[in-house]
């Protein structure tokens, strides 16, 4: 990641607006042991109290680290029932990375978030249609199955 996707312009400027990144070696201790990482890279996604919401391993292309990020972020305001603000940046990935990896799952966690903020059903049922239109294989579609009989 140091070769190609830190480097990168939009990476660097997405990072300084919108996460503190901390770098540590795989190995750092107590730091690996408490964070369970056990391979290098592990991005993981926390909030401000330290509290684990998104967490991925391996090498990722810019194109798909940004979308990571801004699911994370999304998975955190999610997880701290902050559900507009959730809306917000699972909303900004789809529309700016609607073909990334990171799309099936935004999709899921966004109708979900929908449906919590109005108690609504509909946006479930229009996340499944989505993501079976969309992204017939993915485990988001399946998860979303349920929804299809709303």
């Amino acid at each position: 990641m140091d070769a190609v996707t830190y480097p990168n312009l939009d990476v660097i400027q997405f990072i300084q607006g919108h996460v503190v990144p901390v770098r540590l070696p795989f190995d750092a201790k107590p730091e690996a042991d408490d964070f369970n990482v056990k391979w290098t890279p592990t991005l993981i996604i926390l909030d401000h109290g330290g509290g684990e919401h998104h967490r991925t391993t391996g090498f990722l292309a810019p194109e798909e680290l940004l979308p990571m990020i801004l699911l994370g972020i999304g998975k955190t305001h999610f997880e701290r029932e902050a559900f507009t603000e959730a809306i917000m940046s699972l909303d900004t990935l789809l529309k700016d990375y609607p073909k990334s990896d990171s799309a099936p799952e935004a999709i899921y966690y966004g109708a979900v978030s929908r449906y919590k903020s109005t108690h609504k059903p509909q946006p479930l049922k229009e996340a499944y249609e989505k993501l079976q239109a969309e992204y017939p294989s993915s485990e988001w579609t399946k998860r979303a199955a349920p929804y299809k009989l709303l």
